[in-house]
């Protein structure tokens, strides 16, 4: 499944592997899932966790982000019609439009007003492993 994650699920993912947005970072490392992505995210996604505050090890962000870039997909998105409320969201939402993305993940839906989001379905980390586990069914084996 193709998707597009907020830096904030990123970043609350590392810093709390057990809960929802720590399930969904282990599935993109597992490569369950893709995450559609343009150099402007990378790039927002290695300056927020090379942060000093987060503590993250230097070499296992790069290779997570290597994993990103080399198993996602990139877009090459157009600008938004109209401008959301934080201007720093807008190249989430561009992939995901560019993209045809199932989905963009953030913990921050009010800063996505449905009204300017173009039919992208936004989700919180919760709502996107129900709608995970709802789309994903299992192989149907016959004897």
């Amino acid at each position: 499944m193709n998707f597009v994650l907020d830096t904030n699920v990123l970043v609350a993912g590392l810093l709390s592997p057990f809960g929802p947005c720590g399930q969904i970072v282990r599935m993109v490392s597992s490569g369950e899932l893709s995450l559609c992505f343009d150099a402007r995210i990378l790039a927002e996604y290695k300056e927020v966790l090379g942060r000093p505050k987060f503590k993250f090890e230097k070499d296992k962000v790069i290779s997570l982000l290597g994993h990103i870039h080399h198993r996602g997909l990139t877009a090459a998105p157009s600008p938004l019609f109209q401008s959301l409320p934080d201007p720093d969201d807008e190249p989430f939402l561009e992939v995901a439009i560019a993209a045809h993305a199932e989905c963009l993940v953030t913990g921050n839906r009010i800063h996505f007003p449905s009204d300017r989001c173009q039919n992208v379905t936004v989700l919180s980390p919760g709502e996107f492993l129900a709608f995970y586990k709802n789309t994903v069914t299992a192989p149907v084996f016959s004897l």
